[in-house]
């Protein structure tokens, strides 16, 4: 929604003075084995959650960056965090929940741009548990996978392919009826994009929402949360030391 969150915050108090609804495209978490997830999460199936990671390994050419200007710079675009994996990032902390701390290195191994074409992050959440975001945009030949993984004292669960579209571990302690929905996902292939078909759902909740019907399933404050943690890993990376989160006080 903004590479500053200065400029998310004016966004969020715009819209509010105005009396109009401020709409954040995530459409990832409305990927079917990333609705699953989240449930079997929310009903406690994994028990205490230990582990979390996210992994984006795709491939952008030097050509990408070239062919607009703007791609790759700190003002306009940010680097493989803020472009490529947002929605990574905002899935690990609305999956697992608020980070507490983040460590992070970044680096530009092989693209001529301002920002990074590579980086780690190692979360700790408020609950205890740890977490892991490895990005590149180097993956030689063509995109490898984008997956999130959690682990717990109850459960494992992998979602992969390439863009969290693919059931390709799920194993519980407890069977739930979920596990049935499951099954039917664990051999679907690859959408022919790489962005699913989470966007369907997110313009139906758009619509109820301008219809009365509904509530924004992500505004602006929740698409801000992922904007803070990215500018969280930069901070770490810029300074070489652990960063605490929030960075500063919440709307």
């Amino acid at each position: 929604m903004a590479t500053r969150l200065e400029d998310a915050d004016a966004l969020v108090k715009a819209c509010d003075d105005a009396g109009v609804q401020l709409f954040v495209v995530k459409q990832n978490r409305l990927n079917p084995p990333i609705q699953l997830l989240k449930r079997a999460v929310d009903k406690g199936r994994f028990g205490r959650i230990y582990m979390a990671n996210t992994t984006v390994r795709w491939t952008r050419p030097q050509e990408y960056y070239t062919q607009a200007p703007w791609r790759g710079t700190w003002e306009f675009d940010g680097g493989a965090f803020m472009n490529q994996a947002s929605h990574y990032v905002d899935l690990i902390q609305w999956l697992v929940g608020p980070v507490e701390t983040v460590a992070a290195k970044t680096a530009t191994l092989a693209r001529q741009i301002e920002a990074e074409d590579s980086g780690a992050a190692v979360l700790r959440f408020r609950s205890g548990a740890l977490g892991v975001i490895e990005v590149t945009v180097l993956t030689y030949p063509r995109n490898l996978e984008g997956s999130i993984t959690i682990l717990g004292e109850k459960g494992t669960v992998k979602i992969g392919g390439t863009a969290v579209n693919r059931v390709e571990t799920w194993q519980f302690a407890d069977y739930d009826d979920d596990d049935k929905a499951v099954e039917a996902l664990m051999n679907a292939a690859n959408p022919a994009s790489i962005y699913g078909s989470g966007h369907f759902g997110y313009f139906e909740n758009v619509l109820a929402v301008l219809r009365g019907e509904a509530r924004p399933e992500t505004d602006g404050r929740s698409g801000r949360k992922s904007l803070e943690l990215i500018l969280g890993i930069y901070e770490s990376a810029k300074l070489g030391c652990e960063v605490p989160l929030p960075l500063r006080p919440r709307l």
